[in-house]
């Protein structure tokens, strides 16, 4: 069984929900608290084990290639100054252990993903879609991780949300469970709530297994015109094995407007240098 070693990071997307706050910086470099929701998805990578970073950027997105690049007058101005210089560390990614590259034009997940099949090469890889803001320690993937060391195969984050919630997500269709790790069946993107198969969702990570790019290669246009990521691993279900990992942690979805300032308030009230001040803004405001 090979290790993962490699992630992708789609972040080609317009952000347009977010605009005009997008229009010039990446949707993935808007901060929680003090740190850009790819920083995020990053470490959680890094505490998995993950060795390498593969972003599949667009035009407008050499923001995120600054933010992990070294900042040569800002560390020499900072360290005449005699400021401290670990805030910086996590943004370094150093020579190989990063690397970009550009989806053309928007179609879809899959084509992202797709992008980076020669940089994945013949070997396992995990997923990071980073405005799903996955909260927890140990991390998502570090969960997922441990289970693909028992399992191996292909594993998704899956988390339990309401019935009538479910037409908006791609939700699994389970079959054996032990704990927090339940056998995929079935995958069903944005299913009627009166059809859909379960009420477990696919939460934005994954780590999936080479051939899916085989599948992705003549994969057609699903759901919304584009070339849906799980449509492709429907396919592998019955092939290899496909198992789902319940995240032990919370969920934001900082694509949306309201998401984002739950995680800002979330992780805000849990960092002892602010969590009393906000706190009790909090309870002020909500008189």
């Amino acid at each position: 069984m090979k290790p993962i070693r490699k992630a992708v990071f789609p972040v080609a997307g317009l952000g347009t929900r977010f605009l005009p706050a997008t229009k010039a910086i990446p949707k993935e470099m808007l901060p929680v608290v003090d740190r850009p929701l790819i920083q995020y998805a990053v470490d959680e990578a890094r505490e998995a084990g993950i060795e390498q970073m593969i972003f599949v950027t667009g035009r407008g997105k050499s923001a995120i290639e600054d933010h992990f690049d070294v900042a040569f007058e800002l560390e020499k101005t900072m360290s005449e100054r005699g400021k401290d210089l670990s805030v910086l560390e996590p943004t370094r990614l150093g020579p190989g252990a990063c690397a970009y590259v550009r989806q053309q034009e928007p179609l879809g997940l899959g084509h992202a993903i797709w992008c980076a099949r020669d940089i994945v090469g013949d070997e396992p890889f995990a997923i990071f879609l980073p405005d799903e803001f996955m909260h927890g320690s140990p991390g998502c993937m570090k969960q997922m991780v441990d289970a693909y060391a028992r399992v191996g195969g292909n594993l998704i984050s899956v988390l339990e949300v309401a019935r009538e919630q479910v037409s908006s997500y791609g939700v699994i269709a389970p079959g054996a469970r032990d704990g927090a790790l339940t056998e995929v069946t079935g995958l069903v993107e944005k299913p009627a709530v009166d059809a859909a198969p379960s009420n477990l969702i696919i939460s934005g990570r994954y780590i999936l297994q080479p051939e899916v790019m085989r599948v992705l290669e003549g994969q057609e246009k699903g759901a919304g015109g584009e070339i849906q990521l799980t449509d492709a691993m429907a396919t592998m279900i019955g092939n290899q094995p496909f198992h789902a990992v319940t995240f032990d942690g919370a969920r934001y979805d900082c694509g949306s407007k309201a998401g984002y300032i739950q995680a800002n308030l979330a992780v805000a009230l849990e960092r002892p240098d602010m969590a009393d001040e906000v706190r009790a803004f909090a309870v002020d405001l909500l008189k």
